[in-house]
């Protein structure tokens, strides 16, 4: 009998042990599965089925949508027609039916055409002359021709739009001049264009939003991955504002880059993720900051997934507050102003008291460390400040742009060519910002650069 009970005893023990064997590897699967919809993953990293796990939006039918405005397109105005074509009936039509031709024609259709040959050739050459003593003379070409050299200030504008608007490599941007525009040009030269040209004359338009970024009461900031084979490393950097994005390509990931970007007595709000760096700025110069909600959500959907249903529990209820508050966030404006901001004290008061006890589980407990000393404050401070977001999704879609670029490019080569890049990635996005043309401003930076022309202002004044 003794012998049987040991036995059961065993047994118990061993699916005790296998129990949670099974619950700990049920944990790994889960952290394997891990998605951008559950973590802080970029949606690039989704490989296998990236949908799955999110609401189908429903789908609506291809083109206008019922009660859309009709867009049509307005005509030319007689002084936009270049050529005119008169089509008329054969001839033989004309003299069968008995038709009489009137002075009058009719509009049918306005066509725009591309010119057979897409660039002018220009030649610049020089008076010459001679003086009493019968020395030759040369007169001298213009500064802004010379500096300029093979490519016009319309050409370099031009190349430098396609390149960094278009996310055009450079081969394929000499495919473009060679098969489109009948040129021929070497890679080399269309990389100096851009690397040296171009980018000393933008270097100016950089500086400024450099100094409006410093300057700024409250700036995003998030950084991603840039290829250079010249380094071990590098990443691209980016601060933002509505006002004006901000690009900076470093071989270095941390926080030194920040306060060479911001400086170390940087007086506004930072909007962030909770990657180390950014905590090490902030912590060192006593920087006010947001962190993003948007990735401590998805860290706490993250638990949901999980096996031990005392942390399920713990985090779906997490997420029943944050649901019900940020619903009261949102329609503030809407409600009256003293209950509103009641309820929401309310909320935030028994998230902090839920978030404080969490379960015995590591991945719980850091959530629970956020909330530590100065973590309350600094998760809820777009609750205090208006204009402050309660997360960094303005940074990470700014920056989608330069990932872009990256997948298609391949990055860059050089030092020179991180120049390049971050000059116009920031002008191109703060154009963007204000609905200006890339090409005209690149045209007005390298007229002010060779013809002394006024610099243009990036960023508008009268803001």
């Amino acid at each position: 009998m003794d012998d049987k009970n040991v036995i059961i005893a065993r047994q118990q023990r061993e699916i005790e042990e296998l129990h949670e064997l099974v619950m700990q590897l049920r944990d790994k699967i889960a952290k394997l599965e891990k998605n951008s919809s559950n973590s802080s993953k970029p949606p690039s990293s989704d490989i296998v089925d990236p949908q799955s796990g999110r609401k189908k939006k429903k789908k609506r039918k291809i083109g206008g949508q019922k009660g859309h405005p009709k867009h049509s397109r307005q005509p030319f105005a007689d002084d936009e027609i270049d050529r005119t074509i008169i089509h008329k009936l054969p001839a033989k039509e004309v003299q069968r039916r008995g038709l009489i031709p009137l002075d009058e024609t009719e509009s049918a259709l306005q066509q725009i055409d591309l010119p057979e040959q897409l660039f002018d050739v220009i030649e610049h050459r020089v008076q010459l002359y001679v003086d009493p003593r019968g020395k030759i003379v040369k007169a001298k070409i213009p500064r802004d021709i010379r500096k300029a050299g093979l490519f016009s200030p319309r050409m370099i504008a031009l190349t430098g739009y396609l390149k960094a608007r278009g996310h055009m490599s450079y081969s394929t941007l000499q495919a473009f001049f060679d098969e489109i525009m009948n040129l021929d040009v070497c890679q080399g030269y269309l990389s100096k264009v851009c690397t040296k040209k171009l980018s000393a004359a933008l270097q100016p338009a950089y500086s400024e939003v450099a100094e409006f970024i410093r300057n700024a009461p409250v700036v995003g900031t998030d950084e991603t991955g840039h290829k250079n084979p010249a380094y071990k490393s590098a990443w691209t950097w980016c601060q933002q504002t509505p006002q004006a994005v901000f690009f900076h390509i470093s071989n270095s990931r941390a926080s030194k880059v920040l306060i060479d970007i911001l400086g170390s007595d940087f007086g506004g709000i930072v909007v962030c993720d909770y990657y180390s760096a950014n905590k090490k700025f902030i912590n060192d110069n006593d920087i006010q900051v947001q962190y993003c909600w948007a990735h401590l959500v998805r860290d706490i959907k993250f638990l949901t997934t999980l096996s031990y249903k005392t942390v399920r529990r713990w985090a779906e209820a997490l997420l029943s507050i944050l649901r019900k508050l940020f619903e009261l966030w949102k329609t503030r404006h809407q409600r009256h102003p003293g209950r509103c901001k009641k309820k929401i004290e309310k909320l935030r008061k028994t998230f902090l008291q839920k978030v404080r006890r969490p379960p015995d589980h590591s991945d719980a407990w850091n959530i629970k460390k956020r909330f530590n000393g100065s973590g309350k404050k600094s998760h809820f401070l777009f609750l205090e400040r208006d204009g402050v977001p309660p997360t960094n999704n303005a940074s990470e879609q700014a920056i989608r742009f330069v990932v872009i670029d990256r997948r298609v490019t391949q990055g860059t080569r050089s030092w020179a060519g991180m120049r390049w890049c971050e000059r116009a990635w920031t002008v191109v996005a703060t154009s963007a910002r204000h609905k200006r043309s890339v090409y005209q401003f690149f045209l007005n930076a390298i007229n002010a650069t060779y013809a002394d022309t006024p610099y243009p202002k990036l960023i508008p004044a009268n803001l």
